[in-house]
């Protein structure tokens, strides 16, 4: 697991590295002092968790934590004040941050973590599936433009088409998709 802390503070950063350490032996966690500075690590890194202990110095924290949640698959914990707690948990919970009270109480954290971790899995799963299917429908449009290829050059019937790219898919031990490139770069389409 790839963690990121943000954290204006020393004291604040070493306390929650040292949490998810102790619940999560296999982790490596980078550390940010700014908002701006956890931006372009978000950004131009793979990570599965951002834990913000808000106030930042550049700004509440709120807004990093939701950045994250909505351009990366990273999860985000948000860690208020006391007094914050209820609103920034009715404001933030829907749109998939979890939020910790301080002072950080140790078993309430690692339930955010568990929690956390779970959230990034699934959605990382969901993520990848996602991408299957995208391959998949462009697999099909080409396929499909290459059928329209032998239709417009050859004469052939739809079901012409479709057989003759399966034939020679199997004639040649290639995919479908790759006999469907070379029929269109054949034909300059």
């Amino acid at each position: 697991m790839r963690a990121l802390v943000v954290s204006s503070t020393q004291k604040g950063c070493e306390s929650l590295c040292s949490l998810i350490r102790e619940y999560e032996g296999s982790v490596s966690i980078t550390h940010a002092t700014s908002a701006s500075e956890a931006r372009r690590i978000v950004l131009d890194s793979e990570i599965d968790l951002v834990v913000v202990n808000a106030p930042l110095a550049d700004e509440s924290g709120e807004e990093l934590a939701l950045m994250v949640t909505e351009q990366s698959l990273a999860t985000s914990i948000l860690v208020v004040k006391t007094e914050y707690f209820e609103q920034s948990q009715t404001m933030f919970s829907s749109r998939g941050i979890l939020v910790v009270s301080k002072p950080v109480i140790r078993q309430m954290f690692f339930q955010a973590l568990s929690l956390g971790i779970s959230l990034r899995s699934r959605l990382g799963a969901m993520h990848n599936e996602n991408e299957k299917l995208h391959r998949k429908i462009e697999e099909i449009k080409l396929i499909d433009r290459a059928k329209w290829a032998l239709i417009e050059r050859l004469g052939m019937d739809e079901g012409q088409a479709h057989r003759h790219i399966e034939k020679m898919a199997m004639d040649l031990r290639k995919s479908r998709y790759d006999v469907a490139s070379s029929i269109l770069k054949t034909y300059q389409m």
